[in-house]
């Protein structure tokens, strides 16, 4: 049993780190071929600098396509299985409803930028520059909701549960990567029409720093050794004292 329970942990562990590999490896090679063929102009740019869809609406859309499938897949996954492993209480569990709410939620923001991210990459900036947009949209509301939702979920179970330090560390993590990004794609969003170079360069910084956010949930899934069914009844009955005393407490001091 011991060696089952390893065996299983190690096959999603490596997901997070398979879709991150993937991932930056796409980016690499699509910035290293684009400044090995000179900083070309391609016929979609207006700039000097080019836009990751600029490159993979070229010859390097195939690797495009694959990369961002993959990589969509493999978001999508780190938040299924973050929601299956606190149903099955090998992570900390969700103690209220709107937890468990918050989490499918997270996981509908990922499908959705998934769905968006491999959307964007198959009607490329070249042939279908308007769809091309408006996926390019989908996907980065899909990622931000899902990021949003993810970490208010962690803040409350890191407030119901406060002596467990995996999640505070977990939350504050994903809260500061998430938040550059966000911040990141305002400004993406700010100079995408109006100036073109310096929105390439945050196009960049975003994808590049996407992986951080997706390299979190291997942090995460480590932490499912430490549990097991039987974790989860304990877990909830001391939630449940706690919330018992805080009542009691208050009552008190009412009176």
């Amino acid at each position: 049993m011991p060696f089952e329970k390893h065996r299983h942990h190690w096959l999603y562990i490596w997901i997070p780190i398979f879709g991150d590999f993937i991932w930056f490896g796409t980016l690499l090679s699509m910035l290293i071929t684009w400044v090995a063929e000179g900083c070309q102009r391609y016929s979609t740019m207006e700039q000097s600098i080019a836009y990751i869809s600029d490159i993979g609406a070229e010859m390097l859309k195939p690797l495009f396509v694959t990369g961002c499938s993959i990589t969509a897949v493999s978001f999508f996954l780190c938040l299924f299985i973050d929601r299956w492993l606190r149903h099955e209480g090998r992570l900390v569990p969700d103690m209220r409803r709107r937890e468990k709410v918050l989490s499918m939620l997270a996981v509908c923001g990922a499908f959705i930028g998934g769905c968006g991210l491999i959307l964007l990459s198959v009607f490329d900036t070249k042939r279908y520059p308007s769809l091309h947009r408006a996926f390019l949209l989908v996907f980065m509301i899909g990622v931000v909701l899902s990021a949003i939702f993810t970490i208010v979920e962690y803040r409350w179970l890191s407030k119901d549960l406060p002596d467990i330090r995996q999640l505070r560390i977990a939350y504050i993590v994903k809260a500061v990567i998430a938040s550059t990004l966000i911040i990141w794609s305002i400004v993406f969003a700010a100079t995408l029409y109006t100036a073109y170079n310096v929105g390439a360069v945050f196009e960049w910084m975003i994808a590049f720093g996407f992986t951080a956010y997706i390299l979190t949930f291997w942090y995460d899934f480590r932490q499912s050794r430490n549990f097991s069914k039987g974790a989860l009844i304990p877990l909830r009955a001391r939630h449940q004292a706690q919330m018992a005393d805080g009542h009691t407490s208050g009552h008190v001091t009412a009176q």
